[in-house]
């Protein structure tokens, strides 16, 4: 059977940008896939077992255990740890009138916070709380020239909807909106803005923080950085338990 494997982050310096088939026996697991890919790798073992240490993987956009068995077509993502659409993405101004709890989106465009956040507010509410992410012009001193984000989009995207959507459910806030720009940022342009509106003030900041904090480390979105002096793709927090796929060691060179 044949798999159809896409790395991102730094791993597309290990592997390639673009998506490449792999050949397997029926019935071949996660775990199995891995083994075949450093069986075909093109730098030394324990530097390719390095970059694939602390990776989750998905089968089809959802993430995926070490155990999972593959089937023939399956795409499989290889995901390093997260740093943080579709072409322009919609227009979010309508998010008040359309009365569901979550409204996300990835998007090319420069970020607009005062419409969307003009668009949430309802009578109902006592607060809106707002998390504007944006690119600034250093980091650890060493001076950012631009930021580039990249996505495992149709992933990115079910991720995002989900965390809105358990955002509103476990705070009981009423709305969540969040959008995240891909390509290429300038310095003071806005990665990502969180909009979260509830009757309470507590509330909103909690699912405010939440999610911020559980999209960083669970929505496969990463970002390079260049500096006047290099460009490096950012570390990213470990994922949570569970989701990164354990690989036993290899002592071979």
């Amino acid at each position: 059977m044949h798999v159809n494997i896409r790395p991102f982050g730094i791993l597309k310096d290990w592997l390639g940008a673009s998506a490449t088939a792999v050949e397997l026996p029926e019935g071949a697991t996660v775990a199995q896939l891995l083994e075949c890919l450093k069986a075909k790798r093109t730098v030394s073992k324990p530097a390719f077992e390095l970059a694939l240490r602390g990776i989750a993987i998905s089968v089809n956009a959802e993430y995926a255990t070490a155990a999972q068995a593959l089937h023939d077509g399956d795409e499989v993502g290889l995901l390093p740890p997260v740093s943080g659409g579709r072409n322009d993405g919609p227009d979010l101004s309508f998010v008040s009138a359309s009365g569901g709890v979550a409204a996300t989106s990835l998007c090319r465009r420069p970020i607009d916070s005062a419409p969307l956040i003009a668009a949430i507010k309802r009578g109902e509410d006592g607060a809106v709380v707002v998390f504007d992410g944006i690119v600034r012009n250093n980091t650890r001193g060493r001076q950012t020239l631009y930021l580039d984000y990249e996505a495992y989009e149709e992933m990115a995207e079910k991720q995002m909807r989900e965390l809105a959507v358990e955002a509103a459910r476990q705070f009981r806030v009423r709305q969540v909106v969040m959008v995240h720009r891909l390509g290429r940022l300038e310095v003071g342009e806005t990665s990502v803005l969180i909009v979260v509106a509830s009757a309470h003030r507590a509330q909103a900041f909690e699912a405010c923080r939440w999610l911020i904090d559980t999209l960083k480390k669970t929505v496969p979105i990463w970002k390079k950085e260049t500096f006047a002096d290099g460009s490096v793709w950012a570390a990213g927090e470990p994922f949570p338990a569970g989701l990164a796929v354990e690989l036993e060691a290899s002592h071979e060179s």
